[in-house]
């Protein structure tokens, strides 16, 4: 199994609405995903809640392989989801692993 995390960083420009409206949206649209993308295992998107640090959403998920990450990045339904953080994120981590 592969965990795949990624972690967002919204740009500081927005206000703390549109900050609350995207990322609302996004974790709605990441979390619909299992139904369209059927390999996806596990999917959640979380939101921090501690200003004090840098990030703004985590994104984790499970796959069975990173064949299957690769797949899911490039598959049409993600890349509408991702789309919805095109003009608000300013920066982004990510790590894959096996477990």
């Amino acid at each position: 199994m592969v965990k795949h995390i990624v972690l967002f960083k919204l740009k500081e420009n927005l206000s703390q609405d549109e900050k609350q409206n995207v990322m609302k949206s996004f974790k709605e649209a990441i979390e619909a995903l299992p139904s369209t993308i059927t390999f996806i295992r596990k999917i959640y998107v979380g939101i921090n809640i501690n200003a004090d640090e840098k990030w703004d959403i985590c994104l984790e998920s499970e796959f069975d392989s990173l064949e299957d990450v690769k797949n899911y990045a490039i598959h049409p339904a993600h890349q509408a989801a991702a789309a919805i953080l095109k003009d608000a994120k300013q920066d982004r981590a990510c790590t894959d692993y096996e477990f």
